[in-house]
């Protein structure tokens, strides 16, 4: 598998890997984190998310990258400035300093290719996307579970063990849990 991580601009794909499979229902698409305002989040209703994420893939940078093997889409990482998301003014996550940092909220596999390491891609892939955007460092905040099993649904932020292997340190603890794990401020210096 020759996995290669592009930016996710081509709204049909993100749609294939975040979308609901009924476009009036009431889902993520990745949204939640990536808005920086609750209200509009909530507001945003059916088939006006995918609308949202439609006008976000056509901005530049696009709202973060997109796995492929060959031409199939197999995965997705919302990677974005800190600044335009919800991770800017979010209380349970601390700021460590005041540099205009990225953050890497969302790693989603499809079903069919998780356990063949596209997250590590999509992880490598998001870093490298931020970098080539002059990004001076990207932050994560992945569950820290010691090595215990992560409820699929609420895999999405990461684990620890991901972000070291990707080079990433523990900058900070936060006050935030997903799962009944400890979520970590995990950051890597791109300078």
């Amino acid at each position: 598998m020759a996995i290669e991580v592009r930016p996710a601009s081509v709204f049909d794909d993100v749609a294939a890997v975040v979308g609901p499979k009924r476009p009036d229902a009431n889902v993520c698409w990745c949204l939640s984190y990536r808005l920086t305002s609750s209200k509009e989040n909530q507001s945003l209703r059916g088939p006006a998310r995918g609308d949202r994420v439609r006008e976000l893939c056509r901005e530049d940078p696009p709202p973060g990258v997109l796995a492929y093997d060959g031409d199939e889409v197999v995965g997705w990482a919302g990677v974005h400035p800190r600044a335009d998301t919800s991770f800017a003014k979010n209380r349970r996550i601390p700021h460590v300093d005041d540099l205009d940092v990225w953050t890497v909220w969302c790693i989603r596999v499809r079903p069919g290719h998780r356990g063949e390491g596209v997250s590590h891609h999509l992880l490598a892939g998001a870093v490298e996307f931020a970098r080539d955007h002059g990004a001076p460092a990207i932050e994560g905040y992945p569950v820290d579970n010691r090595g215990e099993k992560v409820d699929l649904t609420m895999a999405y932020v990461g684990t620890r063990a991901l972000f070291e292997r990707a080079g990433f340190r523990r900058a900070a603890d936060t006050e935030s849990v997903l799962n009944g794990f400890p979520r970590v401020l995990m950051r890597l210096d791109l300078r």
